[in-house]
């Protein structure tokens, strides 16, 4: 078999940034070249990005993304390039892939498959490709083929599957590939970030090289390219049935080139984890590369956190802090600072440290129902991780609240009867000074909330709600109470000890009434597995009692009231989920509207499901 010289570019790309993009582009072709690379290959819409969104169906988009292709033309003498781009022919477009070769265009291989499910919503902007069919594009004055086509080089044949295309079973594109001998088969692709993901490419790229009966070639997106959505920048490479290759994910660098000789001797030996070391370091590395992205692509100057003591805050914290250390660790100092543009006012010289305390403002706001344990945890915390820590009490802006209120009235407000009100007052009092930091600071605002909270509103709207970017929200409280422990105990953060000895409280109510998290709701994880199977996997109030109660050991009726509470307060709070700051894609599913989850804001509360619950036998 004829040996080639094959690699992957893994690119950071950004919707509009088409400078900025092809930039990066031409860096990873030039350093192919520098190896004396023969084919190389990018992800899935490596032109424009993916998250362009329904710029897709402008006219003017797909047509610039053409015009960038030929702009690459006078690069790729000497090398074959395969670039993703948006194509339109008659009025619909396709997800393309452009396969270049000595300043010439070979063909357009068009995506088969759309992914429709989860965070994608590709039918909205392309169309899928009809396997067999074959047409052609005009491009700079010549017609090239386009269309279901197989490809050639050095004697080794090669055709695509581009992302989605590879996860339809049988009707995947690979089988007519496999009919028409191709040695290699390569997977460009725009496969988002969830925790646990890459176990589950690394099977279907080591199973595909085997059923296929080619070499299986995968290179994915990186980065946190337009807000939500994560890429973890993976590169697998497998045949014969063994995974031969894999590369570090999630890396701070604009591009990563990957290159080695096909066939590859041996395969790459990767150490093993626990299932839980594995997720807690992928969902730190995820967040801590989505805020830098998030930072340095939005030009803000850094992060303001309202710092509470608590499992939520600390982490995001932490997480921040993390951010720096790691970018540090991937870039160096000086390169760090230019990203995030703060190369003119902090010293490349300074520590991760100070580093931090130059990007994240935290503030500890409490009122009269807020502990010397919190305080003590909030302050001990930022000071460790060399975060400016502020205090102040709103006790203040909560009685002027009050009081108008009462006056309005003609009452005085009372526990027994104004609970929520008067918990609710206390979160928003928080919001409009913290925002005015926040906007001071030319910085953004990390909201707190997490799934958990999501799922049955256990939040305040415009209070701890409030954010510019919500970081943590797409992850169970259930996780996030055990990450600061892993933190504490694997990454050496000592500033968590007393954020790790609290019992989760909103602090919101008189510290006589003992306020806990989950007397307010239920355990937290009995609301994990109610989540996972009503959420997840969809099913009804009654499956789901069906399921947990031989699960969990609990009485029947007192499952069934977590079950009722549970969707009661999820079809009561989904205003609540449209209005919550946007959050990065973490886990196997989240509950933002706007990606993962839609449900209708007005409904009928299940209760016609419940009823059947209640009314099965125990």
């Amino acid at each position: 078999m004829s040996s080639l010289h094959l690699a992957g570019a893994t690119v950071n790309q950004t919707p509009l940034d088409w400078e900025g993009n092809f930039n990066h582009i031409l860096q990873a072709i030039q350093k192919a070249k520098d190896q004396s690379v023969d084919l190389l290959c990018f992800p899935e819409l490596s032109i424009t990005g993916y998250g362009s969104e329904d710029l897709f169906l402008s006219y003017w988009y797909p047509k610039k993304a053409l015009a960038y292709l030929k702009k690459a033309l006078p690069f790729t003498k000497g090398i074959t390039v395969c670039l993703g781009l948006p194509c339109r022919i008659n009025q619909k477009v396709y997800n393309c892939m452009a396969v270049l070769e000595n300043g010439k265009v070979l063909g357009f291989v068009p995506k088969q498959f759309l992914a429709i499910d989860g965070v994608h919503y590709e039918c909205r902007w392309f169309t899928p490709w009809k396997a067999g069919l074959m047409t052609s594009l005009d491009f700079d004055g010549a017609s090239v083929p386009f269309g279901d086509m197989i490809f050639e080089k050095k004697g080794l044949r090669y055709g695509f599957e581009i992302c989605e295309d590879a996860w339809r079973g049988d009707a995947r594109p690979g089988y007519r590939l496999k009919d028409r001998k191709v040695n290699l088969i390569l997977n460009p692709s725009a496969s988002h970030f969830a925790m646990g993901k890459s176990h589950q490419r690394e099977i279907l790229v080591t199973e595909s090289s085997e059923a296929l009966e080619a070499a299986y070639f995968y290179v994915n997106l990186l980065g946190n390219e337009s807000g939500r959505m994560i890429f973890d920048g993976e590169v697998l490479f497998a045949d014969k049935g063994e995974l031969l290759y894999k590369n570090p994910l999630l890396s701070f660098k604009d591009y990563q080139l990957i290159s080695f000789k096909y066939p590859l001797p041996k395969t790459l030996e990767t150490p093993e984890k626990t299932a839980t070391e594995s997720k807690n370091e992928e969902f730190t590395a995820a967040v801590s590369l989505a805020l830098f992205d998030y930072l340095r692509k939005s030009r803000s100057k850094g992060f303001v956190l309202s710092l509470s003591g608590g499992a939520d805050s600390s982490t995001i914290a932490i997480l921040v802090a993390e951010m720096v250390r790691r970018g540090i660790l991937c870039l160096g100092t000086p390169l760090f600072l230019e990203k995030i543009h703060r190369s003119s006012d902090i010293d490349p010289k300074s520590s991760v440290k100070d580093i931090t305390g130059k990007l994240l403002t935290t503030a500890y706001q409490g009122t009269k129902n807020s502990s010397a344990d919190t305080f003590n945890s909030a302050k001990s915390l930022a000071e460790s991780i060399g975060a400016v820590f502020n205090q102040w009490s709103i006790d203040e802006e909560v009685a002027s609240y009050t009081r108008k209120i009462e006056a309005a009235l003609g009452r005085k407000l009372e526990w027994e009867k104004d609970d929520i009100a008067l918990q609710n007052i206390q979160a928003r009092a928080r919001s409009p000074i913290i925002w005015m930091l926040a906007n001071i600071n030319n910085s953004l605002l990390l909201s707190t909330s997490n799934r958990s909270e999501g799922d049955v509103g256990y939040t305040t709207m415009d209070g701890d709600t409030s954010g510019s970017i919500s970081p943590i929200a797409a992850v169970s409280k259930d996780f996030i109470l055990q990450w600061p422990r892993w933190a504490e105990s694997t990454l050496g953060y000592e500033g968590l000890k007393e954020v790790n000895a609290l019992q989760p409280t909103a602090e919101l109510r008189p510290k006589e009434r003992k306020q806990t998290d989950e007397e307010d709701l239920m355990p937290y994880p009995v609301l994990t597995a109610i989540e996972q199977l009503a959420i997840r996997d969809k099913r009804s109030p009654i499956d789901i009692y069906l399921n947990l109660k031989e699960e969990l050991s609990l009485e029947p009726s007192i499952l069934k009231s977590y079950i009722a509470k549970f969707f009661r307060l999820w079809s009561r709070n989904q205003w609540k989920r449209e209005r919550l700051a946007p959050s990065f894609h973490l886990d196997e599913f989240n509950v933002d509207p706007k990606t993962w989850y839609r449900f209708p804001i007005l409904s009928g509360g299940y209760q016609e499901e419940l009823k059947e619950m209640e009314n099965t036998e125990e």
